[in-house]
């Protein structure tokens, strides 16, 4: 929300003030969205603190008022200041929070990190969530999936199937272009939030994943965001970092060389390698098309 702004006149309830930017087929599918949720009667929001879930809790916070909790997982494939900032933009928003610990490191299943990893992850994480609904008193959990998420690699929307876990964005068609326009149109700080995902999806298939490795995958990526970089990977390939950059960015990193390589190398890797296809979203899952 803006600064000393509920955007629900304090109440969580009400129209959220359209400042800027949202076409009308957005605010139609936000309307949509509004109208789901209110169906439910009370909603347990799984929130990451990005663009995506950031704009379901605001509009379940709208929807349900204190029928509306947000659900924030401690791990080590989260880093901690992205819980902690999630934390502070639930406040700002007026939800309740409740965090749960994720045990995804003890699971040999998941440390093995098979292709279908994020099926295994997940399936423990929405059961811990239905746990922590019904212990609320809430009858739905909701993530935050979107219309455009359907295109990749993503078991863990299966896992979400089995366990009755709903994607209200995606189930209204709302792309990532149009919460981009709506979180912007609501003065939610994170709308060009670059997009995020878990540590661990920067270590290849079949190579374990270690606390660790988590830990240098971080520190790296936060060493090259230091330099001005805001949509990285820092992709784990054992001794060799293989970084990745928006493609605008590739001549900046090229020209910042010497301190990516002594920032990348500072985190623990012995090589360097900058991709040259860029950042897109899913490279490690490259390996299973076809």
């Amino acid at each position: 929300m803006a600064p000393g702004s509920d955007a629900r006149g304090g109440k969580g309830h009400g129209p959220a003030p359209r400042w800027s930017g949202a076409t009308q087929a957005a605010e139609d599918k936000y309307a949509r969205l509004l109208a789901l949720l209110r169906e439910t009667g009370g909603a347990l929001v799984a929130f990451s603190g990005g663009v995506d879930s950031s704009l379901l809790l605001a509009a379940a916070h709208e929807a349900l008022g204190e029928r509306a909790v947000a659900a924030i997982g401690r791990s080590e494939t989260y880093p901690a200041r992205e819980r902690e900032a999630a934390s502070a933009l639930a406040a700002r928003i007026g939800a309740r929070v409740r965090e749960l610990e994720t045990t995804e490191l003890e699971d040999p299943a998941y440390v093995e990190n098979p292709p279908d990893r994020c099926y295994v992850c997940k399936t423990a994480l929405f059961t811990a969530l239905r746990r922590l609904a019904q212990e609320e008193g809430l009858e739905a959990v909701v993530e935050g999936s979107n219309a455009d998420d359907r295109s990749d690699h993503r078991p863990g929307m299966r896992a979400a199937r089995e366990l009755g876990v709903r994607a209200p964005l995606a189930e209204v068609g709302m792309t990532k272009v149009e919460i981009r326009q709506l979180a912007r149109a609501r003065g939610l700080p994170v709308w060009n939030k670059p997009s995020l995902a878990c540590l661990a999806s920067r270590i290849p298939y079949g190579s374990p994943i270690t606390a660790p490795r988590l830990a240098r995958i971080d520190r790296a990526e936060q060493a090259v965001r230091a330099l001005g970089f805001e949509q990285v990977r820092v992709r784990d390939h054992g001794d060799v970092a293989r970084v990745e950059v928006d493609p605008g960015e590739l001549s900046s990193a090229l020209e910042a060389r010497e301190q990516l390589v002594a920032g990348v190398r500072g985190a623990g890797f012995r090589y360097v390698a900058l991709d040259l296809e860029g950042y897109r979203t899913g490279a490690m899952n490259e390996v299973l098309e076809g």
